[in-house]
C-alpha cells in the first residue's frame, strides 16, 4: 500500500532500500534517542528491513521527487507494541534522517497514517511515546494532537542495554475528530 501527502511518498521498505537506509541509520544522533543503535553495515539495514521494516502497516518515508527512504514510520499492533493491550488501539512510532529535521515532514507523515489508522483501520486511539531528553519526538507528538498520559520510570531499552525514562501520550478518535 503506499500513500501520498503533499510532500511525501509512504511505501513499504523494499531490500533494495538497504544502502539508503544505512545511510541515515548509522548516524549516531538518529537511533538512540528513539532507542535503536546506530547501524554498522548496509548489512545490518537489510537484515532491519527484513525483519523490522517489513512489518505490516510500517512505511518508507520518502520524499516525492525521489522516492528515496529518509526515515521510517509505522504503526504497531498486538504484541508489536507493549503500550496497550486493545486489538482496537495501536501505537505510532517514526524517526526521520538528520537532514530533514525541522521541515515538518514526519507531523505530515504521521498526519497521513492516523489519518489510516482512524479512518481506514477503524481504531479507537493510537499511543505514541518518547524517551526522556528526545524533545524532537515530544514536538512532534504535541503537534499532532497526543495529550499526555503517563511517564514511566525505569523502560529498559534493549537493543541499547539501558533504563531509561519514557513519556507515553494518547491521541482518541474523539480528540482527533476534534482536531480535523
Amino acid at each position: 500500500m503506499i500513500r501520498t501527502t503533499e510532500r511525501l511518498l509512504l511505501r513499504p521498505w523494499r531490500e533494495e532500500d538497504a544502502a539508503e537506509l544505512y545511510l541515515y541509520a548509522k548516524d549516531p544522533l538518529v537511533g538512540p534517542p528513539a532507542g535503536w543503535p546506530p547501524h554498522e553495515s548496509e548489512e545490518e539495514s537489510l537484515a532491519v528491513i527484513r525483519s523490522v521494516l517489513s512489518a505490516p502497516e510500517t512505511y518508507a518515508v520518502c520524499l516525492k521527487e525521489d522516492e528515496k527512504p529518509i526515515g521510517s514510520i509505522g504503526l504497531k499492533f498486538g504484541a508489536a507494541t507493549d503500550l496497550t493491550e486493545r486489538t482496537d488501539e495501536c501505537e505510532l512510532g517514526y524517526w526521520i534522517a538528520r537532514p530533514f529535521w525541522g521541515q515538518g515532514l514526519i507531523p505530515e507523515a504521521a498526519h497521513e497514517l492516523l489519518r489510516h489508522a482512524f479512518d481506514t483501520l477503524g481504531v479507537k486511539a493510537v499511543w505514541c511515546g518518547y524517551y526522556d531528553g528526545n524533545e524532537k519526538s515530544r514536538r512532534v507528538q504535541e503537534k499532532l494532537g497526543f495529550v499526555f498520559h503517563h511517564t514511566t520510570e525505569e523502560v529498559e531499552v534493549p537493543l541499547l542495554g539501558e533504563v531509561r525514562r519514557g513519556h507515553v501520550s494518547l491521541l482518541t478518535r474523539t480528540d482527533w475528530e476534534d482536531l480535523k
